[in-house]
């Protein structure tokens, strides 16, 4: 088979694979299929965000190797993508994480020469650190000369970047796609897919997948144990509007999808996958027989292998649960939360 060479690594961001599920939902009447963001060179969905907010300042002689430094708020995967750009044009990166950011995220980090900022305290009126790590934020792009902070959050180049990632899924499903599954953070992904849809004119239904604790669809916040779903403050270019349907997931879901998605597909994805998973579980019921379901996964599981796929780690914050992904084959475990 030929492959073609790519100029940098960078290049390989996108065009992930869109593999067929057939054996996640037994007796599902539907095509299930999965947008498999961790086949981007960083591992994850937040490359292709990180390229689009980045690479014009970039080119266009705005981020100069030794003279500018991005500065940016992140849960650990939209960070790893600008840590891989940034290392590779040999732009300085700082970081502001908190407590929630896995080991294995900011050790990746560090491996990428990225200085990391730990924010611990929790904003007194949300009970959240998003807040307190975007005041650090701010307070590091004043303290630093040729600073520029991409804000996720705010960023148009955000969303416009997956309005590629639902293109290619159009694309690889010949432009039948009855349900698409994208869970929520920053909104990026969802706004960018919606926009596509609708610039388009396709009949897709947008489900966005949030957790349960998040106020990005007027829910009540509360504490969530996985990062990079969900938000404890609306992001200010997040449209709740644009989701046709929503389905809340808490964070036990995100567990017991994960974990029901490895043993049938042998797919090892993380907890925002585990998210859109029993998301379909409970939406299967009000599917079309023969329609094609498509889902975005975010990222790989190998990041969470200390709490999603750690039995110590969900006993010690769910009790003993391992019940809900040993059920007999028959039976769907996403629906048993």
């Amino acid at each position: 088979m030929n492959r073609r060479v790519l100029p940098g690594i960078l290049d390989a961001i996108g065009h992930t694979h869109l593999v067929e599920l057939g054996g996640l939902l037994p007796h599902f009447s539907s095509r299930v299929f999965a947008k498999l963001e961790a086949f981007n060179p960083g591992g994850s969905v937040k490359d292709r965000s990180a390229l689009g907010m980045l690479i014009g300042r970039i080119r266009n002689g705005e981020l100069i190797p030794g003279r500018s430094t991005v500065v940016e708020s992140s849960s650990g995967n939209l960070a790893i993508g600008i840590a891989q750009i940034c290392r590779y044009y040999g732009i300085d990166f700082i970081c502001v994480v908190d407590p929630k950011t896995t080991p294995q995220n900011l050790a990746i980090l560090r491996a990428y020469q990225v200085t990391v900022e730990m924010i611990t305290q929790v904003d007194p009126e949300t009970g959240a650190y998003l807040p307190m790590r975007l005041k650090r934020v701010r307070e590091l792009v004043a303290a630093t000369p040729g600073a520029y902070w991409p804000n996720q959050y705010a960023n148009p180049l955000n969303p416009r970047a997956h309005q590629q990632t639902m293109r290619e899924i159009v694309e690889a499903l010949d432009g039948k796609v009855d349900y698409l599954l994208a869970s929520t953070g920053t909104g990026g992904t969802m706004t960018g897919c919606a926009q596509y849809i609708r610039d388009h004119g396709l009949s897709t239904t947008l489900v966005g997948v949030d957790a349960l604790g998040s106020v990005l669809f007027g829910g009540v916040s509360g504490p969530r144990l996985l990062p990079g779903h969900g938000a404890a403050i609306r992001p200010a270019l997040f449209d709740p509007t644009l989701a046709d349907e929503v389905v809340i997931t808490s964070d036990l879901e995100c567990v017991v999808g994960c974990r029901t998605l490895t043993r049938r597909e042998a797919i090892l994805a993380g907890g925002s996958s585990g998210a859109v998973v029993a998301a379909l579980g409970k939406l299967a019921d009000r599917v079309p027989p023969g329609s094609n379901v498509a889902m975005i996964f975010p990222d790989r599981g190998d990041r969470y292998l200390d709490t999603i796929y750690s039995d110590d780690w969900v006993r010690a914050h769910f009790g003993e649960v391992s019940h809900l992904w040993k059920e007999p084959e028959h039976t769907v475990a996403v629906e048993a939360c």
